[in-house]
């Protein structure tokens, strides 16, 4: 007994509903289970309450708390019996036609709180307030003046819809983890499981060594290729940052400077296609298009992105007098050797794309690349072992893990979505920016940036897209703007806030690691993605940027954006070829935006100033030389 006892201890138990979890739903989604899409949703937000509960504390501190425990347990087997009561019942509410009964409605009251503290418990307070507030619209809008002004609903009214139709809490967000993310999770655990870490590390290392600022590019280069699949700017920092940032720093950057550019490549993993964040592919699904349309929209954005983290670093490299280091790398396997032993995710990675362009849904994709990464390992390495055998449960473990959270946020998102669509509030809101912008486009823009990066600040990158998507998007929409492009406006900058102060939680982590101040670091990655803040409103005033355009816009739009960003990110260096004076900045940053909005004479006024620039900082530097 004794014996037994040892083995089944708590984290070992939550490790085994974590991996039923991750496998309950690859199978779902390989179609080896058949389940409906209702009985999919309540299944796992029902799983995933229980693992939040069992893993979160209610507070820091109160995990061994006796009393806490005890509620942690009451609150999983809350999460069970409303969702087992809602699991018997949702046909014969669906077949007829919404008709409840008094049990429904407390079941939905239980599920509404559970999804208020788990909110709070696995994304933080932020998120629980903004949903409480929306949640308490149609009790207070009677009273409120102007627009916000409505008829009013109950409570009952307001729970049933919440928790019964598929507009609210079991709606599209929830869907969306339950298929496209968890998948995902587990996809990208496999990787780092089986080694795809270090392949990528030692590939980005090779590829920039010689260059100046190696070690800094090999940064950029390599938290792309992990943010991809990691999905959290924050989470890439930790996992990236431990080894790139002591090599900038050896090279010659300064601590907040190391930190500045890891959390800037960090935070552009989650732009960079194939493998999108988590909030891709809910915006897949939020605005009706396939994610191979998103991937493609979302290229020229993402290389943009990074080109300007590349001439940053290097710039930044010219300006502090950093010189080409060869570093021998520490593998004595020739690059030759390092690409066929990284054969396994190169495969997986070329037939996770090739699936997806020939149409396959992302999950399917997904599942065919894991498999395809399982078997190549094992011909590569010629072995079916334990070890291996446990770094696949353990991916399977830690991916489902790592959805649990996310899909706390698309509950609460959920909650929002859905008091929008019973009250009519997002058009309201809609208007209500539209009057605060006099009809004016651009001021339009600047609102929603600043809505969406003060969400972000408080919210990781999956959470804020989604509130931003059922608030804000519309407004856009309403405005003229394209669909997609509205989305992928309020999606960028809900990255890039991660990067924005006062609150830049990967610049935080990054500055953490490089031993710099934090505010220095938060403050310098801002500085570094300057150029990239100007990118979305571009987005908006020409279709190129987002490859939507005609062929020859679209090729418009490489050259332009290129320049521009290059442009802008001489501004903030202040360096050209040589140093530049606070005019010459002020011509190089004016010349970036005129390159950035993709109109031939802008862009041709542009280029006469770069160049008019190019000429007197030469003919300066002969003369002082002289």
């Amino acid at each position: 007994m004794f014996g037994l006892r040892e083995t089944l201890t708590p984290a070992k138990l939550l490790a085994v509903v974590a991996f039923v979890f991750g496998a309950y739903h690859l199978l779902i989604v390989s179609g080896v289970i058949a389940m409906s899409t209702m009985e999919m949703r309540l299944t796992h937000l029902m799983l995933a309450l229980t693992l939040l509960f069992a893993r979160k504390p209610a507070a820091p501190g109160l995990e061994h708390n006796r009393i806490a425990r005890a509620l942690d347990m009451a609150l999983i087997a809350a999460a069970l019996i409303a969702s087992g009561w809602l699991l018997s019942r949702w046909k014969p509410i669906a077949f007829s036609g919404g008709m409840t009964i008094e049990q429904d409605y407390w079941a939905g009251i239980v599920i509404v709180a559970l999804v208020f503290e788990a909110a709070r418990r696995g994304i933080g307070l932020i998120l629980a307030l903004i949903t409480l507030v929306f949640f308490l619209y149609p009790f207070v809008s009677p009273w409120l003046p102007g627009i916000l002004n409505g008829r009013g609903y109950g409570l009952e009214r307001v729970v049933t819809f919440l928790t019964t139709d598929t507009q609210g809490i079991y709606g599209i967000p929830i869907g969306v983890a339950a298929t496209y993310i968890i998948t995902f999770t587990i996809f990208g655990s496999l990787l780092s499981r089986l080694g795809a870490g270090d392949f990528f590390f030692e590939i980005s290392f090779r590829l920039t060594r010689g260059m100046r600022a190696a070690s800094a590019k090999s940064a950029v280069l390599f938290s792309s290729l992990i943010g991809m699949v990691s999905g959290s700017a924050a989470g890439n920092v930790a996992v990236t940052g431990t080894l790139t940032i002591p090599l900038m720093k050896r090279e010659g950057y300064a601590p907040h400077q190391a930190a500045a550019v890891e959390a800037v490549a960090s935070t552009g993993g989650q732009i960079m296609p194939p493998v999108m964040g988590a909030a891709a592919f809910i915006m897949a699904e939020v605005v009706g298009v396939s994610y191979t349309e998103i991937m493609a929209t979302g290229l020229l954005p993402a290389l943009l992105f990074f080109g300007t983290a590349f001439v940053v670093v290097h710039l930044r490299a010219v300006r502090s007098g950093i010189e080409p280091v060869t570093t021998p790398s520490k593998d004595p396997r020739t690059t030759a050797r390092v690409l066929w032993d990284g054969m396994p995710f190169i495969a997986a990675f070329a037939l996770l794309l090739g699936l997806m362009l020939l149409g396959y849904s992302p999950f399917k994709a997904s599942l065919w690349a894991m498999g395809a990464m399982i078997v190549a390992t094992v011909i590569w390495n010629r072995r079916i072992d334990r070890d291996l055998l446990t770094r696949i449960a353990g991916a399977v473990t830690e991916g489902a893990s790592n959805v649990v959270t996310i899909s706390a946020a698309c509950a609460a998102a959920g909650i929002i979505a859905g008091i929008l669509g019973l009250t009519g509030l997002g058009s309201k809101i809609a208007v209500l920016i539209d009057l605060g912008s006099g009809g004016s486009l651009l001021i339009a823009l600047v609102l929603t940036m600043i809505v969406s990066i003060i969400l972000g600040m408080g919210l990781p990158t999956t959470a804020a897209y989604l509130i931003l998507a059922t608030v804000v998007a519309p407004a856009l929409v309403k405005m003229g703007v394209p669909v997609l492009t509205a989305h992928f406006f309020v999606f960028y900058f809900g990255c890039i806030s991660t990067i924005t102060p006062p609150v830049a939680l990967a610049a935080y982590v990054a500055g953490g690691i490089a031993g710099a101040d934090i505010n220095k670091s938060g403050w310098t990655a801002a500085a570094y993605a300057a150029p990239s803040f100007l990118l979305p409103f571009a987005f908006c005033f020409g279709p190129g940027l987002l490859l939507q355009g005609t062929l020859g816009q679209n090729l418009t739009a490489v050259v332009t954006g290129a320049l521009g960003v290059t442009a802008l990110a001489i501004a903030v260096i202040g360096v050209f070829h040589r140093p530049l004076s606070l005019l010459g900045r002020v011509v190089a940053a004016l010349a970036g935006v005129l390159l950035l909005f993709q109109d031939l004479t802008s862009a041709a006024i542009g280029i006469a100033l770069m160049a008019a620039l190019w000429a007197l900082t030469e003919f300066r530097a002969r003369k002082h030389a002289t």
